[in-house]
C-alpha cells in the first residue's frame, strides 16, 4: 500500500505562533504579487475535514489529498476564519481565548501555500489541479459494505475455518516444492508471475476499495521499496477517518491474502491428492501466503508499517526515523574522528555536547513519537542492512546466473522446448528487473526536479 502505498501523504505542520500582526499593515493588493493581508481581511476556505488526534488535530483537503498537523490554536484559527471573521477579528479572539498573540496574517499565507485558501478578500487563489484517482467511477456508495463491522468477523470465521483443516489435515500444509507443479520451467514461471501479479493486483485494489468506501480517492501505481518492485497505493486522506476505518484500509490487502488462501485450504481438502487441480491449487495457497512475510519488514513502509505509525501516534515514522539514523550516524563519524585526530578534551566536550543536542531531529517531537522514532530507527538501519546483503549473496547471483544460462540454452542446438524456455526465463526474470529500474527512475525524477527548483 500507501507506498505500499504509503496509504499516508506526510503531514507539514503550520506554525500559528507569531508576532501580532503590525496595526499599520499595508493595504490592497500588489500588482505583480499576490493579494497582501490586512487585519480587515476575510478568506475563504475550500472544504476542510479535521479530525483531533491527541494534543493536534488533522486538518485536510480530501480533494488536492493535502493535510497539515496543527496545534488547538491553529485549528481554532481555522474554524473562525472559516466562519467568516477577519483576519484582525480572529487574532483578537485567540488572543482572549489563549492569553496568547498569534501572527494570522503569516498564518492565512501558509493555509495558501497548501491551497486549503480558496479566496483572500475579493482575490482568487490559483487552485492546483487535483491528482487523478484510480477508478474514478467507482463511487463510496458502491463499496459501503467493504467497511461494515462484519467484515473481519467473516475472515476470522474463514480463518478459524481453514486452522481447524489445517490441524486435521497438515499434509496440506504447502512447501517450495509445491510450486514447481510442471516438468517444464516456462509453464512455471508463466503461470507463477500471472497468478502473483493478479494477487497483488487483487490486493491493492483491497486497499482502494476501503478507502474509497470511506471517501478517499486512492490511487495505485508500481513503486520500489529496496530491491522490491511493488504496487502501492495512496490512500492519503485516510488520516481523516475513524481508527476503525483507518486501520481496516491499511489492514485490508493482508485480510485479502489470508481470506484467499484460507479458502485454498478448504477446497483443497476436498481435493484428490496428486491429482493436477490439487497441484494448482497448493500453488496457488502458496503463491497467496508469500507476500505476508514481506509485509512485516516495517523498515520498508509495508501495510504492517502504517499500522505500527497509526498506533504510535508518529506523524512520519519512516522520515522521522531515517532523520534520527543519519543523525547518529554523523555523531558517530565526528566521534571516531575526535579520538583519531587526538583533539583537546574541549574540543570533544564541544562536538558532543549542546550543539549535538539541537541538531538531533528527534528532539523537536513529542514524547510518545521521540520514543517510538528512536527504536524504529534501530529496526530501519538492521533490516535495510540485511536486506540489501541478501540482495547482494543472494538474490543477485541467482538472477544473473539465471539470465546468463538463459542466454546460453538459446540456439538452433537446443531444440524448441529449449529455447522456449531460455526467452520465458528472460522476458519473465529480466522483464520484472527492467520493470524495476524504469519505476525506479520515474520515482526519482520528480525528486530530482524538486530539488533543482
Amino acid at each position: 500500500m500507501t507506498d505500499t502505498a504509503g496509504p499516508a501523504a506526510d503531514a507539514s505542520e503550520a506554525d500559528t505562533e507569531a508576532d501580532a500582526v503590525g496595526a499599520d499593515a499595508a493595504v490592497g493588493t500588489a500588482a505583480d504579487g499576490p493579494p497582501r493581508i490586512t487585519p480587515t481581511t476575510r478568506v475563504l476556505l475550500h472544504d476542510l475535514a479535521v479530525r483531533r488526534d491527541r494534543d493536534e488535530w488533522i486538518v485536510g483537503r480530501m480533494t488536492t489529498r493535502t493535510f497539515v498537523a496543527l496545534p488547538a490554536a491553529g485549528a481554532r484559527a481555522v474554524e473562525l476564519l472559516g466562519a467568516g471573521l477577519s483576519v484582525g477579528r480572529t487574532e483578537e479572539s485567540l488572543r482572549a481565548e489563549t492569553g496568547e498573540e498569534f501572527d494570522i496574517a503569516d498564518f492565512v499565507g501558509d493555509l495558501a501555500a497548501l491551497g486549503f485558501v480558496a479566496r483572500i478578500g475579493d482575490h482568487a487563489v490559483p487552485d492546483a489541479e487535483p491528482p487523478r484517482a484510480s477508478l474514478p467511477w467507482l463511487r463510496p456508495r458502491h463499496v459501503r459494505l467493504a467497511l461494515h463491522p462484519v467484515i473481519p468477523l467473516l475472515v476470522g470465521a474463514l480463518l478459524a475455518a481453514a486452522a481447524v483443516v489445517l490441524v486435521r489435515r497438515p499434509d496440506l500444509l504447502p512447501g517450495y516444492r509445491d510450486l514447481l507443479w510442471s516438468r517444464h520451467g516456462s509453464v512455471v514461471l508463466l503461470s507463477g508471475a500471472a497468478a502473483g501479479w493478479t494477487l497483488l493486483l487483487a490486493h491493492e485494489l483491497a486497499h482502494l476499495v476501503t478507502a474509497r468506501a470511506a471517501g478517499v480517492p486512492g490511487k495505485m501505481r508500481l513503486g520500489t521499496r529496496l530491491q522490491f518492485l511493488v504496487m502501492q497505493t495512496d490512500i492519503s486522506g485516510i488520516e481523516l477517518a475513524p481508527r476503525r476505518h483507518r486501520l481496516t484500509a491499511y489492514l485490508a490487502g493482508i485480510a485479502l491474502n489470508l481470506s484467499v488462501a484460507s479458502s485454498l485450504v478448504l477446497v483443497l481438502a476436498l481435493t484428490e491428492t496428486g491429482t493436477t487441480a490439487h497441484r494448482l491449487l497448493a500453488a496457488a495457497l502458496l503463491l497467496a501466503l508469500l507476500p505476508l512475510p514481506f509485509q512485516c519488514m516495517v523498515f520498508t513502509r509495508t501495510d504492517l508499517y502504517f499500522v505500527l505509525q497509526d498506533l504510535t501516534g508518529c506523524r512520519d515514522l519512516y522520515g522521522d526515523g531515517l532523520a534520527y539514523a543519519r543523525y547518529r550516524a554523523r555523531r558517530s563519524v565526528r566521534s571516531v574522528r575526535s579520538v583519531s585526530s587526538m583533539r583537546t578534551v574541549r574540543t570533544v566536550r564541544r562536538g558532543v555536547g549542546a550543539g549535538d543536542r539541537d541538531d538531533d531531529p528527534s528532539a523537536r517531537l513529542p514524547a510518545h513519537e521521540r520514543r517510538a522514532v528512536r527504536l524504529y530507527s534501530v529496526v530501519l538501519v538492521v533490516g535495510t542492512a540485511a536486506c540489501l546483503t541478501f540482495m547482494a549473496a543472494v538474490t543477485l547471483p541467482v538472477d544473473v546466473a539465471l539470465l546468463v544460462r538463459a542466454v546460453r540454452g538459446l540456439g538452433p542446438g537446443h531444440g524448441l522446448a529449449g529455447n522456449a524456455d531460455a526467452v520465458t526465463v528472460l522476458v519473465v526474470l529480466g522483464g520484472v528487473n527492467v520493470l524495476w529500474l524504469v519505476t525506479w527512475w520515474r520515482n526519482r525524477r520528480p525528486r530530482r526536479s524538486a530539488g533543482a527548483t
